[in-house]
């Protein structure tokens, strides 16, 4: 059985280290696969989206943890959600609900059974004593049922919608990665039957005609517009670095001016 790891935890401390290690005492056979420990730290956005991006590459029936959790020990709660045949365990805050694709045909468990937590339950290292644990029984087939009462609802983050006025679409930067390219909202789908050659991608005071296939297609430390692995269009810089160049941010609006 497949766990994937998604933290903010870095790899200074040992945090992620623990949690391998609580698993591995309870289900020593368990894959634990580390998608990334470098979520920037309490971006819950940046968790949500990873994980969205990443899960349909892995065999089904997969168990992925995600512990973005700034309120941890507060009121927010620790879940499991069973969802297209995969499980996805963390706390409630949003960092697990872009993985539900339809609205429709999830379970979701408040992990409320002390059984299956470590014992005492620390109010600050939740990803150790509640979701690793829980994570390495389900594992060894205990039944979601097991862990806790039903949910009816969780707490869900929608992304920014794009918004189009005449000729012009405005989207906003939504991730960076740490090469510094700059994530934006705008789908592919929000570009039909829109000449590509002809976009113009506002970004500040950086203007980008038309779209590059690559990131070479560009001169080495010009700007490029590209639709990345995720599918989203992307402000990168070739060889250098489009965040530090531009001093962008979460949330900075990038705006598509077009012909008709």
């Amino acid at each position: 059985m497949v766990i994937t790891l998604t933290t903010d935890f870095g790899y200074q401390d040992s945090f992620v280290g623990i949690m391998k290690g609580v698993i591995a005492s309870i289900n020593p056979r368990a894959q634990i696969i580390d998608l990334t420990h470098g979520i920037p730290s309490q971006d819950i956005l940046a968790g949500a989206l990873t994980l969205r991006h990443s899960i349909q590459y892995f065999p089904r029936g997969s168990i992925h943890v995600a512990v973005v959790d700034p309120g941890v020990g507060g009121k927010r709660r620790p879940i499991l959600i069973e969802s297209t045949g995969n499980y996805f365990i963390g706390p409630d805050n949003g960092v697990l609900s872009l993985t539900l694709f339809s609205k429709n045909g999830h379970y979701i468990t408040h992990l409320s059974n002390p059984a299956y937590h470590l014992q005492p339950t620390s109010m600050t290292f939740h990803g150790r004593d509640i979701f690793a644990p829980v994570a390495a029984h389900l594992s060894l087939g205990v039944p979601p049922t097991a862990f806790g009462e039903t949910l009816d609802g969780m707490v869900k983050i929608e992304l920014p919608a794009v918004v189009r006025r005449g000729h012009r679409l405005q989207g906003e930067i939504i991730y960076i990665d740490s090469f510094g390219n700059l994530f934006t909202n705008i789908q592919r789908h929000d570009l039909t039957g829109i000449a590509e050659d002809r976009l113009e991608i506002i970004l500040g005071s950086i203007r980008v005609i038309g779209l590059a296939a690559t990131y070479s297609t560009v001169a080495e430390g010009d700007f490029a517009a590209v639709f990345n692995s995720w599918d989203l269009l992307e402000i990168a810089l070739n060889r250098d670095n489009a965040q530090k160049k531009t001093g962008a941010k979460i949330g900075d609006k990038v705006e598509i001016k077009f012909d008709a």
